[in-house]
Order: structure tokens, then sequence, then C-alpha cells
């Protein structure tokens, strides 16, 4: 059963380290985000799910304790998703997206509930995603997630994936239904568009949609910028 959500975006910049000079330009996301695992964190689940984007097919799974990195980006600075002796699942290192939320948690002393992973293929078809949210969902248990995932990249022509005119107008829709709790909008975002937009949270927030099927969840709005040219969304359902 689930209780509550929180939904954020994974860019690496989100983490100091990596932004370096630039990450004051982020504090407000940041603390949006911080704020978002707080509502997670108050609703007492018995488990906690990090949803997120991952290069690889279908969907793959990752137990507490898995690990990532930041190396990538010139830091010195590993993460571990949760507690527990996972070393990254079956050699495998968390995938950017829930390297960052493994950084989140750590930030804010995650203590509330187990956590497990789970990345989703950025071409996972919404049918599957709405299967998985389903099945994170079905058991007895009081279960959280953090679904992490960004809007569009096609915001202004400095955007990672230049300027395109429908990218302010997806947007806008996404965060209005990710911010109002909408699951059936969510379900219905279109993934060919998505994939246009270069917004990679698709998957990740239809995987929430079919989670939520049902649940009478509430959303609220945190955040809703792009100060990259990247559309980044935080809203909290509960």
């Amino acid at each position: 059963m689930l209780v509550a959500a929180a939904v954020c975006p994974c860019p690496p910049l989100l983490v100091p380290e990596v932004a370096a000079g630039a990450a004051p330009e982020l504090d407000p996301l940041r603390a949006a985000c911080l704020d978002a695992v707080a509502v997670l964190a108050a609703a007492r689940p018995d488990r906690l799910v990090v949803v997120g984007p991952a290069p690889e097919d279908g969907v793959g799974t990752y137990q507490a304790g898995a690990r990532g990195s930041f190396r990538g980006f010139g830091v010195a600075l590993d993460v571990r998703l949760g507690r527990g002796d996972d070393g990254g699942t079956a050699g495998r290192p968390l995938p950017l997206s829930l390297a960052v939320a493994a950084w989140l948690l750590e930030r804010t002393g995650w203590s509330a509930a187990p956590v497990a992973g789970l990345g989703v293929a950025e071409s996972l078809a919404p049918a599957d995603c709405l299967a998985a949210g389903r099945e994170l969902a079905a058991p007895e248990s009081r279960v959280a997630l953090l679904v992490m995932g960004d809007g569009s990249a096609r915001r202004t022509v400095k955007a990672p994936g230049y300027l395109d005119e429908r990218a302010e107008g997806f947007d806008a829709a996404s965060a209005a239904v990710l911010g109002s709790a909408d699951t059936a909008a969510l379900a219905a975002l279109d993934p060919a568009t998505a994939r246009e937009l270069q917004a990679v949270g698709r998957p990740a927030w239809q995987v929430l949609a079919g989670a939520a099927e049902g649940a009478g969840l509430s959303g609220r709005p945190l955040y809703e910028e792009a100060p990259y040219g990247v559309g980044y969304h935080v809203a909290v359902w509960s």
C-alpha cells in the first residue's frame, strides 16, 4: 500500500561537490528536495523504494547498501543506498539517478525505514511502468516512493538538447499532474514526446502512477524551474 511519495529531479549538480562554484544556484532546489524527503519520513513507511531512470533493459532492482559514485565527475564521493551489506547489487553500481537519491537520503540522515532501489529503462513502455508500480504497492506493508527524474532538457538554446518550442508546455503539464497527484494524466504521458524532449523522468513518473492507483493521495508542488534549460520538478504525495 502506497502511503507517500516524493518526486525529485536527478541532476548530478544537485550534489554540491559536483556543482562546485555553481552550487549556490541550486540551493532552493536542494531545500525543496530535502523537504520532500522529510514528508516521506513523516509518513512512517515500513519500506522506502527509490525509483529512477537507468541505462538498462526493463527493470532492475538494487538492494540496501548498493553503492554509487560521483567519481566520473571528478569528485571523490561515494554513496550507499540506505543501510546494508550489498556492495553494488550483483556487482552493478547504482545508476546515476539512484546515486543522487542515495546522496539525498544520506544528507537527511534517513533512518525511517529500510531502503531498496528500482532502476527503470528510459525506453520502458507506459503499460510496463504502470505494472511495475502496481507490483511495488501490492504488499500489505506501508510503502513510500522516492521518484527521481528530470523533465525536458530542451527548454533553451543552451539546454543539453537545444531549444524545442514544445518543451515548456510539456514541463508545465508534467508539473501540474505531478503537483496534483493526477495518476490518470501521468499514465497518459506520451513516451515518444518525452523521448524527443529528453524528459528522462517519464518512466519513473509512470511507475509512480501505477503504484498510486486507488491510494487516494493528494499532491503538493514544491518546486518548478528550469535553471539550466532542464525542467526540474519537486512534489510530494501524501
